[in-house]
């Protein structure tokens, strides 16, 4: 077994360097290899990553300090290796676990199958995950834990000192997520509760000091500490360098039209004038990217760009498609990855040699004043430029092809970003899911429990369809046979119906355009709440066909969200009952075009315009018996004489 370092012995040598971090120089026993694995090479590629070398410093700042933030580039193993290295240490043992938080789901998942492929242990036993509806730990097992930053906040309700962990490393902490900033909030007020859990900020920017001066504790509080012979509660910082090849970056001479065409048309000259290597193209979102692997997929029918493999990488896509963005590239053969932001800081993908940085990523803005939270497609910052310049220079000299000019990179981008928490509606962050929720409350009462939490289920897909260029036209006939008069809700419960009846078939998701995955994970979302709603005393009961209770029961969850159809309106133009804000139902509603006079959304996202997503018919005299508190009836006033 590879040798840490363990208070009483000999201290690594350390020293200052210019950010004010702390740089450690390794012992002489980093330099033996490790035998405690059956597997060699791994081991080899271990030892090959940057971190490697600094596994005796970090143990030390952990054993020593309260907090440790580690300041490293993406690439450099800090997330993969920090959680085997306390493992091997000890902090796991006397049935503790070691967690790890990153803001987003799928680098959960492949971050905990790449440990547990490097421990040689079967994922979901001594290493694990746990994601929004989906648990793969064994209580007795499970030592390393990955989860993402909205799973450990809900954890607390339950343990609000989270008290079976003994390590919580928080990676990816300069993405600013709302879940990640809240979390280390609630984080330094549990340190205080247990001085003997060790906490790790892990960043790939230097946001250290911000961090570092956070969780800096009062003068009071850590004389008290040393006189317990506690951690140090003062931060200590360690800066860990990444294995980076130098990148070219490369600007357009003038800012371009449209964003998408030149980043097709800029992967179509890579692959016609650069040596062999992987291209990663950075979009907005799916429609985005659905766009430019159909603009590819098209020019390789015209024989132009033979050779290359396109893959798309989104969080709503299915696990099977996102495990190929993995895969080495065939020899002869160029890979093409056309992702969002998530390949940004939270993924590391081998072989990428050059980047094609659009300058824009979707970003969420929340206006409190219409209470609508808008998902934008908005400039990136100098910050996710570099991080995403730093994607070529893995495994060679790279180059990135910038589709902004110079003079806007240096002149007018701004230096980071706006964190979540500031452009947020904080709703969600204060009580999890309150219309959802309510509405399953309310199916108790008017007995449809059994369709509410199938339609809550469906609802927390991202979409159960399957949209793709040149296929709008099947998709609205398909949906015409699922369609109901009642709306988008009583949709979802005839394609659940339909899947059920199909015994839950592949194909039959595939001849009706329903995304497989998605019917499975609303599965399992539906078994959750299902026993989450027999704990709570709910009685799961049928409405055997009586539509209108469901319809009531939705009304009693998103009263709030009830809209009215405006007089004499000929475009569809509705306005919000509590904000009178204009809005339309979405095109992707089956009650696009019908516009019932009173409806109910579960959603509004804002494009060209204020649309309604997921909309369902209402009888207004409901939203009185729902919420007496929030509508009254108005009187017509009389005509004067």
């Amino acid at each position: 077994m590879s040798q840490f370092w363990k208070p009483g012995t000999e201290r690594p040598r350390l020293i200052d360097d210019e950010e004010g971090g702390v740089l450690f120089y390794s012992t002489s026993a980093l330099s033996s290899s490790s035998s405690g694995y059956g597997f060699a090479s791994v081991e080899k590629q271990r030892q090959r990553l940057p971190v490697y070398k600094y596994r005796t410093a970090i143990l030390y700042l952990v054993e020593t300090h309260a907090t440790a933030i580690i300041v490293g580039e993406t690439g450099s193993g800090k997330t993969t290796q920090i959680p085997q290295f306390l493992k091997e240490a000890g902090w796991a043992e006397g049935g503790r676990i070691i967690a790890c938080t990153q803001p987003r789901r799928l680098a959960v998942q492949s971050v905990a199958s790449r440990v547990a492929e490097e421990m040689g242990v079967k994922l979901g036993e001594e290493v694990g995950y746990t994601i929004r509806f989906e648990d793969v730990t064994n209580t007795d097992l499970t030592r390393i834990k990955f989860l993402t930053d909205g799973v450990l906040l809900r954890e607390m309700m339950d343990d609000p000192l989270l008290s079976k962990y003994s390590v919580i490393m928080v990676d990816e902490a300069h993405e600013r997520s709302l879940s990640t900033d809240i979390l280390l909030g609630l984080l330094k007020k549990i340190q205080r509760r247990r001085p003997e859990l060790r906490l790790i900020i892990s960043s790939a920017t230097i946001e250290a000091k911000k961090i570092s001066s956070f969780f800096s504790p009062s003068k009071r509080r850590q004389a008290l500490q040393t006189e317990d012979h506690g951690p140090n509660a003062e931060p200590a910082i360690l800066s860990v360098e990444g294995r980076g090849f130098n990148v070219e970056i490369f600007y357009v001479e003038d800012p371009v039209p449209d964003y998408l065409q030149a980043a097709v048309s800029t992967v179509l000259s890579i692959h016609d004038q650069e040596a062999m290597g992987d291209i990663l193209m950075f979009l907005t979102g799916q429609d985005d990217i659905d766009a430019a692997v159909q603009l590819l997929s098209e020019e390789s029918r015209n024989g132009r760009n033979q050779g290359l493999i396109i893959l798309p990488l989104y969080s709503g896509l299915p696990r099977a498609d996102q495990d190929l963005v993995f895969s080495p590239t065939p020899r002869g053969k160029r890979k093409v990855v056309i992702s969002t932001n998530i390949a940004e800081t939270s993924l590391t993908l081998e072989g990428i040699v050059y980047v094609v940085d659009s300058g824009f990523s979707k970003q969420r803005f929340y206006n409190p004043i219409t209470d609508i939270e808008s998902l934008i497609v908005a400039p990136i910052s100098k910050a996710s430029a570099r991080q995403r310049a730093g994607r070529a220079g893995r495994v060679r000299p790279g180059k990135c092809y910038r589709l902004y000019t110079e003079q806007y990179f240096l002149k007018e981008m701004s230096a980071e970003g706006i964190p979540e928490i500031q452009r947020s509606n904080l709703v969600s962050s204060v009580i999890q899911d309150p219309m959802i929720s309510k509405t399953i409350l309310a199916s108790n009462q008017y007995g449809c429990s059994e369709e509410v939490i199938t339609i809550a289920a469906l609802l927390s897909m991202q979409s159960i369809w399957i949209s793709a260029r040149g296929t709008e036209k099947e998709l609205d006939e398909v949906k015409l046979r699922f369609a109901a008069a009642e709306g988008d809700h009583v949709t979802f419960l005839n394609v659940y119906k339909g899947f059920i009846q199909s015994n839950k078939s592949s194909k039959w998701c595939h001849k009706n355009f329903i995304n497989y995955n998605a019917m499975k994970r609303a599965l399992e979302v539906r078994e959750q709440l299902r026993r989450i709603a027999q704990r709570l005393g709910i009685v799961l009961k049928s409405c055997e066909g009586d539509i209108q209770v469901v319809r009531k029961a939705i009304t009693a969850g998103f009263f709030a969200n009830a809209c009215r159809l405006e007089p004499y309106s000929y475009n569809g133009t509705y306005k919000t009952v509590r904000t009178s804000q204009e809005v339309y139902i979405h095109p992707s509603s089956v009650l696009f075009r019908v516009n019932p006079k009173w409806v109910i959304y579960n959603s509004l996202v804002s494009t060209d315009r204020q649309y309604m997503r997921n909309v369902i018919s209402i009888d207004p005299s409901w939203l009185r018996e729902a919420a007496p508190h929030f509508y009254q009836h108005q009187q017509p006033k009389p005509i004067a004489h």
